[in-house]
Parts: C-alpha cells; sequence; structure tokens
C-alpha cells in the first residue's frame, strides 16, 4: 500500500525537489562546524579552562532546554506569518554567528554565552525548517525527503567529529585551530540556504492561525497527532543518550582512545538506513517501518545488556544506529502527515519539545540506574519502555491506519 500522493512520482533520489536537498546539505554543512567544536568543547572547558564537570553539565542541560522551548515559538510563529524560510535562516545565522566567538574566546562565560545563543539558534530553526520540508515534498515523496534530510544532516554529525580528531592531531592538539576551521561550513550552511531554497508560495486556501501560543490551535492539531506526539514521547524516553553507549563500551574494555569509534558505528548506520527506510514508508507503509524500528531498539537493548563484551556493545551500537534510521525521519513524516498543513510549524514546535523533556528525563533515569544498578539494568529499563512506545505504535496504527496521507 503506498502512503498516498501520485503514483506518477517513482521516488527516486533524482525525484527528490531540490529544495529537500539544499536543506539536507545546509544540515550536514551545520552539523559538521557544530560538531567539530561540540565534541571538543567539553574537554576543552575541563582541560585548558580548569572549569568542572558539573559546571560543562549545568551548561549542556540549558543549553538543550532553551532549543527545545524555543521551538515551540519559532514553529508556530512561522505558521503564523506564512514564512518559514526566513525564520529557519534566522536560526542558521544565528549559530553561524556564534562559531568565531569559540577561539576568540578567553573565559568561560564567553563560551558559555556562545553555546547557548548556539542553541537558541538550534531552537529557532528546528520546526520551521522541517515544516519547509513538509511544504516542498511531495505527499508520495514525503517519507522519502525526511529520510534523505535526516541521513545528510546525520553524515554531517559523522564527518564533524572524525575532521576534529585529524585536525587535533595534524596540528598536535590546537583548539583554537580547529575551532577557527569550524567557522567555514556554518557560514556555508548560511549561504547556501538564502541562496538555494526557495520556499512555496502558500496555498490561498489555507485557514489563517491566531497567534501562538493559543490552546485552540493546540485543539486543532487534532488527536491523530497528539497520538503520534505521545508515543515518540514514550519511545524517546527509552532512547536515551548516546554517552550512554559510550560508557557501556568503555566497562566492557574498549580502549579509552577507541570511544569515539563507537559514535562512528552508529552514525554510519544511522545515515545508511535513513533514507531507504523514508522511500519504503512512502512506497509501503510507514507506521509498520516505525514499528521495526522499535523493534530493534529492544533488540539494541537487549544485546547491551546480555552481552558483556566488545563484540556484543558493537552489534548493540549497530542496532541501535539501524533504528535510528528507522524511526527519525518517519516520526518527522508521520508528524507532517497528521498535522493541519497551516499548523505544521507548531506542531514540529511542541513534537521537538516533547521529544527534548523526554530526552532529559532519560537520561537521568539512566544515569540513576546505572549508578544504582549497573549497566545491564540501565538497558533492559531500556528494552520495556521500547516495547512500550511497541505498543503505542500500534494503538497509533489502530487510529491512524497503517499508511497516512496528507
Amino acid at each position: 500500500m503506498r502512503c498516498g500522493g501520485s503514483d506518477t512520482v517513482r521516488g527516486t533520489l533524482r525525484d527528490i525537489p531540490p529544495g529537500v536537498w539544499a536543506l539536507g546539505f545546509v544540515s550536514m554543512l551545520m552539523d559538521i562546524s557544530s560538531e567539530m567544536i561540540h565534541g571538543l568543547l567539553p574537554v576543552y572547558l575541563v582541560s585548558v579552562l580548569g572549569t568542572t564537570t558539573l559546571a560543562v553539565g549545568v551548561i549542556e542541560g540549558v543549553a538543550e532546554a532553551t532549543a527545545s522551548f524555543t521551538r515551540i515559538f519559532s514553529g508556530a510563529l512561522s505558521d503564523r506569518f506564512g514564512n518559514r524560510k526566513r525564520l529557519a535562516a534566522l536560526g542558521y545565522g544565528l549559530a553561524a554567528l556564534t562559531k568565531p566567538v569559540f577561539p576568540l574566546a578567553s573565559s568561560v562565560g564567553w563560551l558559555v554565552a556562545a553555546r547557548f545563543l548556539d542553541r537558541v539558534g538550534k531552537g529557532i530553526r528546528g520546526a520551521p525548517r522541517d515544516a519547509l520540508v513538509a511544504d516542498i515534498a511531495p505527499p508520495a515523496l514525503r517519507g522519502a525527503s525526511f529520510g534523505l534530510r535526516q541521513a545528510l544532516d546525520t553524515v554531517g554529525a559523522l564527518l564533524g567529529p572524525l575532521l576534529a580528531i585529524l585536525l587535533m592531531r595534524m596540528t598536535g592538539g590546537d583548539f583554537t585551530t580547529v575551532f577557527w576551521v569550524a567557522v567555514l561550513p556554518a557560514f556555508l550552511a548560511l549561504a547556501l540556504i538564502l541562496v538555494a531554497v526557495r520556499e512555496p508560495r502558500r496555498p490561498a486556501d489555507l485557514r489563517p492561525v491566531e497567534a501562538p501560543p493559543r490552546v485552540v490551535e493546540l485543539h486543532r492539531l487534532g488527536a491523530r497527532y497528539w497520538w503520534v506526539a505521545g508515543v515518540a514521547a514514550v519511545f524517546t524516553l527509552a532512547r536515551f543518550s548516546e554517552a550512554f553507549l559510550v560508557l557501556r563500551a568503555q566497562d566492557v574494555g574498549l580502549p579509552v582512545m577507541l570511544a569515539p569509534a563507537v559514535l562512528v558505528v552508529m552514525n554510519l548506520a544511522y545515515a545508511l538506513a535513513a533514507y531507504p527506510a523514508g522511500l519504503l514508508s512512502d512506497r509501503f507503509d510507514r507506521v509498520s517501518i516505525l514499528a521495526v524500528g522499535l523493534a530493534l531498539l529492544v533488540a539494541a537493548d537487549l544485546v547491551l545488556a546480555m552481552l558483556p563484551s566488545v563484540a556484543g556493545v558493537g552489534l548493540g551500537v549497530l542496532l541501535w544506529g539501524l533504528h535510528m534510521g528507522l524511526t527519525q525521519g518517519l516520526l518527522a513524516a508521520l508528524v507532517a502527515d497528521t498535522a493541519p498543513a497551516e499548523l505544521r510549524g507548531t506542531a514540529y514546535g511542541w513534537f521537538n519539545l516533547l521529544g527534548g523533556l523526554a530526552a532529559l528525563a532519560a537520561s537521568l533515569l539512566a544515569g540513576a540506574l546505572w549508578d544504582r544498578f549497573g549497566p545491564a539494568a540501565t538497558f533492559e529499563t531500556g528494552a520495556a519502555l521500547a516495547a512500550l512506545a511497541l505498543l503505542g505504535m500500534l494503538a497509533v496504527r489502530a487510529r491512524v491506519g497503517p499508511s497516512v496521507s496528507a
């Protein structure tokens, strides 16, 4: 069964609109820049500037929470004024302007301010960008379009740390040089969205949206959307921070110097799976493929809990990356499937906020379980929560159907 739309659209890479490709490369370039800096920033703060690890945790927590809350308003504003590209470009521009602060900063205060504004930029751009992908992509290519953007984004998350490691080796550990190199892809991302992305004309028959955030607009998102958002939040509770994958690898004996390989394997599997998963969801059944992704998370957690060896962790990390590829882009597509077209920005804003809060709770839960009962209990709990989310996804299937048309 197809997900909807014209059967004349073949669903190959060349069929995906240029605007979606451009937004994918924008995401990739900004992720390269951000991951080059943020992969080294905790070490730089502690070893060079002498901050505590607690301070690093507070900085990161506040920054990510700020990004989550900002998404609500930016998404709703993009619905209200009907201009998503302008807000997305503002978010990318703000993030780009913070990048030179990192090599120039001489104190923790400057770095904290830059990190904070960078996350504000991420919050501003996230919901309007996703809504823009949904506006540009034909309904029959929605899953493939979100999968492609997510795949390119993940390639950036993969290349950024690798470039940082390479440059650190080439420069003898010169943080400042690496930070300066990271400035270039950020400004390339800003230039690309300004030049290469064209926002489609807003349909004349779309209902005007009231000033955000209004309760009446949240009600108009509809029960189908809130079912999807709720199940996604439970799913995120099961998908705690990838930092615990690194900790598990070290726990079973992986040398510290090879720890980044954990994230490399995960992101590689993620990037390779994201586009095919989106394409399959357009041709067959979005909800069922999401269910397969959730089943893979259950399997990953059980492997990580029950096979305490480097090989076992490697298999668990591979399954974890595959589950990300089969779920993240498809969840974004499912939001577009279930939310009214005029409220897509609002829908992505609340979807991301609930996900951000769930991610914070998941990491706190995982850390508490790890300290109290050990790593096996952490991943066993993750498997149970993923199984609960899988049951919720089956409930979504019953309420919205196996495939959802725009």
